[in-house]
């Protein structure tokens, strides 16, 4: 399939920059030359540095960075609306993949022709071990690299399928992909935070978005401190070692696991509130309508974590942007023109609540898993910050709107989510019903898989090159949200233990703890005390958001 973006040119650098570069290499060269010494020694760092850019690699997981890219990155035909030369000069590539690595040519060969090859391989390919090992090598990232007309665009392999990428991500892509991570379902549950919390406790929304727009720079701070550098499991690598890697990379996984769950409740509270009557009898058991409409789901999605062609996944993950955008509008709509609102003052602030709206808040700006790989695929990785801003002004703008519209709409009565608070006779509440069912059925797959690939690199050699096995691991992922979800059938709740338990880590406490052991040598006072703060709060909004979380879904089950 061609690339649909188009052909023209990319640019990363400018020849001059990389003449300048050169220049210093040759004049460093000559100086070595004269000094032996200087050069033996620069030879054995350089050789450190490889072995320790490989550990990078060949550590568990290998498989996240293609598979975040995947989950994370929106490829669609081209579309300018950001080429402004006020924001940045773009070239024509607005909406191009970002599945690249970022890697010096020093540091790793140019890889090899891309080939087409299924996604879970069969029994009579003996070469071929699992489907992670169907990954693309390292692309090198090259320091000046312009792309012919007429030359074709590169490809990655992933589990089955050539997937046509770019070299580069736009300024515009980059900012899609960023507000197709942080727009996600929490933005069905900001009113249900504001009733827990009160008015008061939308400060808490601002709070967090300026935390973590800062501990995501400082994310880009860790990557740029060494070469080889690309995701969130490598930065805790490079500062806590392989340990520091491999519990980084469980609350990831563990985090995406929990989303798949959240994915299960919110179709099963959403289907059985437009068909509340449904029911069925099954081998002696009578399912009502939660239940049903559950275990329907798990069902529906199960094929597509089996897909081949991870194209059709990527492609449709652009959806979630526009989703999250067009139940904004049928809310706005219910409210604003079909006049369906209760005008209640609500509470100035809920103590007794609070921590609930504190995971609530902490959910939203769960991103920064993606972060990493969003800044080592820019072309221009110095807009990093101003695409960072974008997004957050963004989403913190449409978290903060719906908030106050749907808890000024629905008061004291306010759902966890407010698609449930919606009249069901209006059209513009049916579409945002609809709207909201169907997109879950094209993200569970995506956010599914990284969780399914980290699983296959643990197989021992004589089971990952087995197509049964593969699949058995995803269907048995599948049934386990399926019985996670119906065993703790709480929205709201459920996103509240998530926010506190797993993203205030991810989002707050670890990129600080990261940054601080990471460039320890170089951090300045300001830095520390930014840094210990950031953590401080993490820490206690982890600690009675968790508590709170767990007590209410205890509370609920005992009840």
């Amino acid at each position: 399939m061609k690339n649909s973006v188009s052909d023209q040119s990319f640019y990363i650098d400018s020849d001059d920059e990389d003449d300048k570069d050169y220049s210093r290499d040759g004049e460093g060269e000559e100086e070595d030359a004269g000094n032996p010494s200087d050069s033996d020694e620069s030879l054995a760092d350089n050789q450190r540095q490889q072995s320790k850019t490989g550990s990078y690699i060949t550590t568990w997981p290998q498989s996240y960075r293609q598979s975040i890219d995947l989950y994370s990155s929106v490829p669609s035909p081209g579309i300018n609306f950001l080429n402004t030369p006020s924001l940045t000069r773009l070239g024509s590539s607005f909406m191009q993949s970002s599945l690249i690595r970022r890697h010096t040519p020093e540091s790793f060969p140019t890889p090899a022709p891309a080939v087409t090859a299924p996604l879970l391989v069969k029994e009579d390919e003996p070469k071929r071990k699992s489907s992670h090992a169907l990954l693309p090598p390292p692309i090198p990232r090259r320091r000046s690299s312009i792309r012919k007309d007429d030359e074709k665009p590169s490809s990655m392999i992933a589990h089955g399928h050539e997937l046509p990428i770019s070299h580069q991500s736009s300024f515009g892509q980059a900012v899609l992909n960023g507000l197709n991570v942080l727009c996600g379902v929490g933005l069905l549950s900001t009113p249900y935070a504001a009733k827990e919390g009160g008015w008061v406790g939308l400060s808490i929304l601002i709070i967090f978005g300026l935390l973590s727009f800062y501990t995501g720079i400082l994310l880009r701070h860790c990557l740029d401190s060494e070469p080889g550098l690309e995701t969130y499991p490598d930065i805790g690598h490079a500062a806590f070692g392989t340990p520091g890697r491999i519990a980084i990379s469980i609350i990831l996984y563990v985090e995406l696991y929990a989303c798949c769950v959240e994915y299960i409740i919110l179709e099963s509270d959403n289907l059985s509130s437009l068909f509340p009557n449904a029911h069925l009898s099954l081998l002696g058991m009578d399912l009502d309508a939660h239940h049903l409409f559950a275990l329907l789901t798990a069902l529906a999605v199960l094929p597509t974590v089996w897909l081949r062609d991870l194209r059709v996944l990527s492609y449709i993950s652009a959806g979630g942007v526009i989703a999250s955008v067009l139940v904004v509008l049928c809310l706005f709509w219910v409210g604003l023109v079909d006049q369906v609102s209760v005008h209640s003052k609500g509470s100035v602030i809920n103590l007794g609540t609070l921590p609930v709206a504190l995971g609530l808040y902490g959910y939203c700006y769960s991103g920064h898993a993606v972060f990493p790989n969003i800044y080592t695929s820019m072309a221009k990785p110095h807009q990093y910050p101003i695409v960072l801003l974008v997004c957050f002004v963004i989403c913190s703008m449409l978290y903060m709107g719906v908030a106050v519209m749907g808890y000024t709409m629905f008061g004291q009565a306010t759902a966890s989510q407010f698609t449930l608070n919606l009249p069901k006779d209006l059209v513009a509440s049916k579409i945002a019903l609809w709207t909201t069912v169907v997109n879950p059925f094209t993200k569970y797959a995506l956010t599914m898989m990284p969780v399914a690939l980290c699983l296959e690199e643990l197989l021992p050699s004589n089971l990952n090159k087995s197509y049964m096995y593969g699949m058995g691991i995803r269907t048995l992922l599948v049934l386990s949200t399926l019985f996670v979800g119906l065993s703790v059938p709480f929205f709201g709740l459920v996103m509240s233990l998530i926010g506190s338990l797993l993203t205030m880590f991810v989002t707050l406490i670890l990129p600080c703890a990261c940054f601080l052991s990471i460039l320890r040598n170089k951090v300045t006072p300001v830095q520390v005390a930014l840094c210990g703060l950031v953590i401080t709060v993490g820490l206690v909004a982890s600690a009675f958001g968790t508590y709170s979380a767990l007590s209410s879904i205890v509370a609920n089950l005992s009840g």
